[in-house]
């Protein structure tokens, strides 16, 4: 089920960042917003940089490396391309593209500099996880960063760090621009921040109908629009349906549900209705309406954003690659809507560039 707004303002998206609290299935909706993506069809890439393995586990595939490898082609020629962003990695390859080192950069790596940097600095660090994700969002189909050809890939999903940090995570880049004037770090973080600030770049926030979660989030949404970023979609993962009707959660949680009716029922599925049991299940009962109580309260605060709002499942199973399938057609009316438009004879999609 998705509510909220019908046309909303990431209509031209590429980049799509998927963040949330620790334990609210990020890695498993972002996996199934990149087959959602695909089955427009497009050529689709998901990436992960925490270091996690979580794209490899969702879809059982060998651990990603940091070379782009094919993890799912769908019957109507869309596929999902996965990579897992590693810090020294990145580092080698921006001194290599900026500055030409070449060997020295392996020496660099050899005598522990490499580690240092990518370490002592988290700033740095994330500058470099971005970066080549803003490489990817650029290249082209003739090889080349920019151009008139279409870009290699039609869209990019990003399993990124949790909703406490995703502000500074995707802010550092202006950070790092305010730092360093000139140069081509300077060039490159400026390009970077334009491309995170612009339509093309949104963040999509999952959760559960719980307090903490809930909270992060709209203290997420808020760190978000304060830095010229743009919240996307809310993603309410394992829903579960309500056990009992409205009137029967009412009477529930006032301590109405009648006795002999619960008696009844239980005689006619063969259970043996001791006093003890009925008391348990009417306590339980109660629990349950308190629980659907709290979890209407936590969606009306999502609801009070303004932002589009869907519904996942629980998954009964757990989650493997054919039920992240079953989130993504679930998706599919949201982001398939709102997939971006190829790029145009002069590369519209990618004015972003510097």
């Amino acid at each position: 089920m998705t509510t909220g707004p019908t046309d909303p303002s990431w209509a031209r998206a590429r980049l799509h960042v998927v963040t949330g609290k620790g334990g609210t299935g990020k890695t498993t909706v972002a996996s199934a917003i990149a087959l959602a993506l695909a089955s427009t069809p497009a050529h689709v890439l998901l990436t992960e940089v925490e270091g996690r393995q979580g794209i490899s586990q969702t879809f059982d595939v060998p651990p990603l490396g940091t070379d782009e490898t094919r993890i799912v082609r769908l019957p109507g020629g869309g596929e999902v391309v996965g990579l897992s962003i590693e810090p020294k990695a990145a580092l080698l390859e921006y001194l290599q593209l900026f500055y030409k080192l070449g060997r020295a950069g392996k020496l660099l790596e050899k005598f522990g500099a490499i580690d240092f940097a990518t370490t002592i600095a988290p700033g740095v660090r994330d500058v470099l996880l971005i970066g080549k994700i803003y490489e990817a969002n650029r290249r082209r189909r003739d090889g080349r960063h920019k151009g008139d050809a279409a870009p290699v890939y039609d869209g990019i999903v990003l399993d990124a760090p949790p909703t406490g940090r995703i502000g500074r995570f995707l802010s550092v880049n202006s950070e790092v621009a305010d730092l360093a004037r000139v140069g081509p770090i300077a060039s490159q973080a400026g390009s970077i921040t334009r491309l995170l600030e612009s339509e093309q770049t949104v963040v999509h926030l999952v959760t559960l109908l719980e307090e903490m979660p809930v909270q992060e989030t709209l203290e997420a949404i808020d760190d978000l629009r304060a830095k010229g970023l743009h919240p996307g979609a809310i993603i309410v993962n394992m829903v579960r349906e309500p056990l009992l009707d409205d009137t029967a959660l009412a009477q529930a949680r006032e301590g109405r549900l009648h006795k002999a009716s619960i008696r009844t029922q239980l005689g006619e599925a063969g259970v043996r209705a001791t006093p003890e049991l009925v008391d348990g299940l009417l306590e339980e009962a109660r629990d349950h309406a308190q629980r659907i109580d709290l979890e209407r309260e936590q969606l009306a605060l999502l609801e009070a954003t303004g932002l589009p709002i869907t519904e996942l499942p629980a998954l009964p199973g757990g989650v493997d690659s054919g039920s992240v399938r079953e989130l993504a057609d679930l998706l599919v009316p949201l982001f398939a809507r709102h997939a971006a438009p190829p790029a145009g004879p002069h590369g519209d999609t990618d004015r972003v560039d510097a």
